[in-house]
């Protein structure tokens, strides 16, 4: 059996974006009729629905879906969850990881669920700062935990080929609720991250 990819992608937002991205080249002094670039404007267009496909996405209905009810009351990790977003101020990408734990308190997730609510929110348009605290306050208000832990690192692509053109920068955004403010449980979880 052949592969076959399916892709689906608004035809109107499509076809907006594929004049724009046309208009972009012949701004930047490029022929958007020539041979290499005759399919870009789609193939961008395509690119940046699917990078933005986290607006079209509902964390809470995720983390509802696969809500479970536990008696578990310890500390749950999802870390190293690789995350791609695009920085809201230049639209260029930024990526790394994001490591998230909860403690339950009468329920708990499908543990893949964790990484979908990642990948919802940083499949927008956005800053490190925003996404971090996005990500703890769906987990915080769905399954209502006795606390959530959400730390993210990152490199940024803004910072990198341009700008300042820090190449070894990372930047590293925590967010922390409930138990998590107390010293010793915040510990655990840093240890347990590896940090």
């Amino acid at each position: 059996m052949a592969y076959n990819k399916i892709e689906t992608y608004d035809e109107n937002i499509t076809t907006g974006l594929i004049d724009n991205y046309k208009d972009c080249l012949r701004l930047l002094g490029e022929n958007p009729a020539r041979e290499g670039l005759e399919k870009t404007p789609e193939r961008v267009a395509k690119a940046m629905q699917f990078l933005t496909q986290g607006y079209q996405q509902d964390a809470k209905e995720i983390l509802e879906g696969a809500k479970f009810t536990e008696a578990y009351s310890e500390m749950v990790i999802v870390k190293d969850i690789e995350l791609y977003s695009m920085c809201e101020h230049h639209m260029l990408p930024f990526f790394g990881k994001a490591h998230v734990a909860y403690i339950p308190n009468g329920y708990i997730t499908g543990l893949s669920k964790i990484a979908r609510v990642v990948d919802v929110f940083a499949r927008r348009l956005q800053v490190q700062e925003r996404l971090t605290h996005q990500i703890l306050d769906a987990i915080q208000e769905t399954l209502q935990p006795q606390g959530v832990a959400v730390v993210i690192e990152a490199q940024h692509l803004c910072m990198m080929m341009r700008g300042v053109q820090k190449q070894n920068s990372l930047t590293t955004t925590s967010a922390f609720s409930g138990q998590f403010g107390n010293g010793t449980t915040r510990a655990e979880f840093m240890k347990l991250i590896g940090k």
